[in-house]
């Protein structure tokens, strides 16, 4: 795990990025934002206020913004006694996680989909509408699972929809990460909307091939890019 920051590559890119920005909070969240998705910062760096502040010119402030904005969108974990750190994204965490899925979601929604109701259609509908026009990375992770389990919450099966919701929630920070990364939002926005028409036709098996594709392709997304990256 690195114990200090690449100071010479970090540099490099402030010095290219300071013209283009209007606050010093965007300034450093975005040249940090760069940093990490290209692997300048690897996962476990520590990303000291005061260090970080003397790089790029400023005063603690807007470092510590900037922290926190990252922290949403999944790239930076907060650490007790140690800090701000360089969040790790596991290619194969995301694969583990999203095999899980692929065979838990399609199960509770083949359950549910005869129970739902035009007002459940109506508020997944809603949610993909509050996902279009959100820009928090945070919350549009919760409105992507209240969509998903809107869809599965008639399954009538308590157990199942237990570990949908809890697997959906350890999926968040690498959607959040996705987001970031490889600007996925459109196209999930484009997928929530198939999987919600092949329910409100009532057609089962497209809609369980849509949420199974849903999952599999964007974690194979992220395997492209970290592999690339490497």
């Amino acid at each position: 795990m690195p114990d200090s920051l690449d100071l010479p590559g970090l540099t490099a890119l402030i010095a290219r990025s300071r013209p283009h920005y209007r606050t010093a909070t965007e300034f450093v969240e975005a040249a940090m934002r760069e940093a990490i998705l290209a692997g300048t910062l690897p996962a476990g760096s520590p990303l000291r206020q005061e260090e970080l502040a003397a790089a790029f010119g400023v005063s603690r402030m807007p470092v510590r913004e900037a922290l926190r904005q990252l922290e949403a969108r999944a790239l930076v974990e907060f650490h007790p006694h140690r800090g701000a750190v360089v969040a790790e994204i596991s290619a194969e965490d995301s694969a583990d996680i999203g095999a899980i899925r692929a065979a838990l979601e399609p199960a509770a929604l083949r359950l549910s989909l005869p129970r739902l109701t035009p007002e459940d259609f109506a508020l997944a509908a809603e949610l993909i509408a509050e996902m279009d026009a959100e820009s928090d990375p945070g919350r549009m992770g919760e409105l992507n699972r209240r969509f998903h389990m809107t869809l599965y919450a008639r399954a009538g099966r308590p157990r199942l929809l237990a570990l949908v919701e809890q697997h959906l929630a350890a999926a968040d920070r690498y959607l959040r990460f996705q987001f970031a990364a490889l600007g996925y939002h459109p196209r999930s926005q484009d997928e929530h909307h198939a999987l919600l028409a092949a329910c409100r036709a009532g057609d089962a098996d497209a809609a369980c091939e849509a949420v199974t594709r849903h999952v599999l392709q964007a974690g194979d997304l992220l395997a492209a890019f970290l592999r690339d990256r490497a």
